[in-house]
């Protein structure tokens, strides 16, 4: 199996995700259940149900966690030499050229993807259009509503 490609800064985040819910969410949990218990019939007891199944998830989070952190590779773009070249874990800007109009990406791991904070995954068709590229190359990505053509404007290895 392919590894994962991971920022440093999304394996730290999930580790400590993984952190709180093994050291403080599973605890309050178990006391939960316990409490729960001791208020009798199990059957009609709704919050000895709902710990149940609240620990249900977080066991399935933690296991997942667990699954990713084992299959990643993190990759530290401090590491990496720096040039005008896109690849993974680069900050890129880019301008529309239809529209004009410029927008900044970080170029992260599937997990880490969040386009509100403007980090896309590697495998999003605006990264696998930028990857490989340099500062002042077009790019053309095959949008739902047509091409879109990007001047890649900046690279930046942060």
């Amino acid at each position: 199996m392919q590894k994962a490609p991971m920022t440093v800064e999304g394996e730290i985040a999930l580790r400590e995700e993984l952190h709180h819910l093994i050291k403080e969410v599973r605890p309050t949990i178990i006391e939960a259940i316990a409490t729960a218990r001791e208020h009798g019939d199990l059957k009609e007891n709704a919050e000895y149900h709902a710990a149940r199944e609240q620990q249900s998830f977080t066991e399935g989070r933690i296991q997942d966690i667990e699954g990713k952190l084992s299959n990643i590779q993190v990759i530290d773009i401090n590491k990496i030499p720096h040039g005008d070249r896109v690849v993974f874990g680069t900050t890129v800007t880019i301008i529309n050229l239809d529209l004009d109009k410029t927008v900044t990406y970080k170029i992260v791991g599937d997990d880490e993807a969040d386009v509100k904070a403007c980090k896309i995954s590697y495998q999003s068709p605006i990264a696998r259009a930028l990857m490989g590229k340099e500062i002042s190359e077009v790019v053309v990505v095959k949008a739902p509503s047509g091409d879109v053509e990007y001047e890649i404007d900046n690279v930046e290895f942060i």
